[in-house]
Order: structure tokens, then C-alpha cells, then sequence
């Protein structure tokens, strides 16, 4: 599923890399699941990246993404 989410400026500075579709995501903790588009999974992909490195800055980013462009999928998969 390609979205019209635009790609955040941050996300396009560090040189992320935008997958050409979406997928459906599960809750690693809960089993829950949400349906995200290709922005979403790209910078849901980034923010699990940072999180096993200690990256806290790039967490940072991406759950404010969430929070902002799509906050029932920040509350199913990060919350």
C-alpha cells in the first residue's frame, strides 16, 4: 500500500531509504497489528534500527513522527 504520507525533511537528510510499499506490522510486545504504508514501515523500520544501536535521537524522531501523522498506529505498535 503506497501512501501519500510525505517523507519527513529529517528522514530525507540522513538519506533514508523509502520502501516502495507498505505491510502490515505486529506489536513485538502485544501481537496487536496495524496496516502501515510505505513512509510509515520506512521510518518504522529506521525507529527500530535506533533503538538496537542506542540511537535515542533517531527514536526520538520517529516516534514523534508517529505521534503526529498517524497516532492510532503510534498506539497499537510503540506505545
Amino acid at each position: 500500500m503506497e501512501s501519500k504520507t510525505e517523507v519527513p525533511k529529517w528522514f530525507k537528510q540522513i538519506g533514508g531509504t523509502v520502501y516502495a510499499e507498505g505491510a502490515k506490522v505486529e506489536n513485538r510486545f502485544g501481537g496487536d497489528s496495524y496496516e502501515l504504508n510505505n513512509v510509515e514501515l520506512s521510518i518504522y523500520d529506521y525507529l527500530m534500527g535506533c533503538e538496537l544501536i542506542g540511537d535515542w535521537e533517531g527514536v526520538r524522531k520517529g516516534l514523534d513522527f508517529f505521534r503526529t501523522h498517524n497516532a492510532k498506529a503510534y498506539m497499537v505498535l510503540l506505545d
